[in-house]
């Protein structure tokens, strides 16, 4: 696959791309015949969560020789608004299964409970950049509560991710701008989210194919109401032999389709996924933590070991109990009983394995710096493979 000279896009400025990149992301695993159980929401991503809006920066350019700061570039930033352009603050948790990766802000989430902003992911080595943007995003939209009685005063702390995406891109260029950031950010949006190489997942790598970004959601009953649980990866991680679609060891089975590394040879393995989880559900800080710590179950069902140089970081966050963080009164909260979680660890667990496989299933041949090329997982092969084990799911 080819790219044009330079494409800077966010998720609403759909025509600067090619027909086929944007074609290539309306297949997603259910259309492969991957059985998945549960019920989704009506765009099966977390933006089916009330509220919540997704944002993406996908920069693409130049191909050829690595020249540091030239490219060819391959990244990107994505963006998540828990309650889309208003700020109140929602309850939070994290869990890290592996942390050889950074998620910037999580130690005031586990001192507070609260997460007072929105979430950004991009590659490891623009953590920095980004993070400054956000604040400065902030400040320029009131998205804050001012300290005391003084308009304009306010400290934050954001939450930024990472994985790497050194192996296309030139990370040491650093081409992600704070421009870039806010065009993630002001594009944010409820609906279909795009999937793939997009945003923060563009120049990402899973189970020896192309991948980045992927979303998926769950509705589920608990006792007698009705909540959404919606999950979004960025997914760099895994080994190609442990790689499982639904049972079927799709790595092994899958001959050719093989990544070719001019330069800079990556093991199996390497890399990191970076997990968020939204819900409706009410729940506390304390509960929010267990439900990132289910998050495991379905990167496993998918293959993912925790290995150890993975950078495997989740978060939850819930956007139930409006107004929890005001300062000048006790609030009144509503929390599901723990007795009543298990529905919600199933829904964490069943979207983590489905949006990781959506990740992978949109993503596509791409070649990055120095001709190095990951090829998209092959989708004749994995329908070949399902109905081989009796595993496909009729449309």
């Amino acid at each position: 696959m080819k790219f044009p000279a330079c494409i800077a896009i966010t998720c609403f400025l759909s025509l600067l791309l090619p027909q086929h990149t944007f074609a290539q992301q309306t297949v997603r695993a259910r259309d492969l015949g991957i059985p998945f159980p549960g019920k989704t929401g009506i765009f099966n991503a977390i933006t089916d969560v009330p509220g919540v809006k997704v944002g993406l920066t996908t920069l693409i350019s130049g191909e050829g020789n690595l020249q540091t700061g030239k490219g060819p570039v391959r990244t990107g930033v994505t963006a998540i608004l828990p309650r889309g352009n208003t700020y109140d603050p929602v309850f939070a948790g994290w869990f890290a299964l592996n942390g050889n990766g950074e998620m910037t802000g999580t130690t005031w989430i586990s001192e507070s409970g609260f997460m007072e902003g929105p979430i950004t992911i991009t590659n490891t080595h623009s953590v920095g950049l980004v993070r400054d943007a956000v604040v400065e995003w902030q400040y320029n939209h009131h998205h804050f509560l001012p300290l005391e009685e003084t308009d304009g005063l306010f400290w934050a702390l954001p939450i930024v991710a990472e994985t790497y995406d050194g192996m296309l891109n030139d990370i040491n260029g650093m081409h992600i701008k704070k421009e870039h950031v806010f065009m993630a950010l002001d594009s944010a949006k409820s609906g279909p989210v795009a999937e793939g190489s997009v945003g923060g997942g563009t120049g990402m790598v899973s189970h020896g194919f192309k991948a980045g970004t992927g979303t998926a959601s769950r509705v589920v009953r608990v006792g007698d109401t009705t909540y959404t649980v919606g999950v979004l990866v960025q997914a760099n991680h895994g080994g190609r032999q442990q790689f499982t679609i639904a049972g079927v060891p799709a790595g092994p089975e899958i001959k050719a389709s093989k990544w070719k590394m001019k330069f800079g040879e990556i093991k199996p393995g390497t890399g990191s996924i970076i997990v968020i989880v939204a819900t409706d559900a009410p729940l506390l800080p304390h509960q929010l933590n267990r439900i990132a710590r289910r998050v495991p179950i379905g990167i496993g069902k998918v293959g993912g070991h925790g290995e150890n140089t993975s950078g495997d970081i989740f978060l939850a966050f819930s956007t139930a109990n409006p107004k929890a963080s005001r300062r000048d009164v006790a609030p009144k909260l509503d929390m599901v009983p723990n007795d009543h979680m298990d529905p919600l660890f199933y829904a964490t667990a069943q979207a983590t394995e489905e949006a990781i496989l959506n990740a992978i299933v949109a993503g596509r041949d791409m070649t990055g710096i120095n001709g190095n090329f990951v090829p998209g997982l092959p989708h004749d092969e994995v329908v070949r493979l399902l109905k081989k084990y009796n595993r496909y799911a009729e449309k």
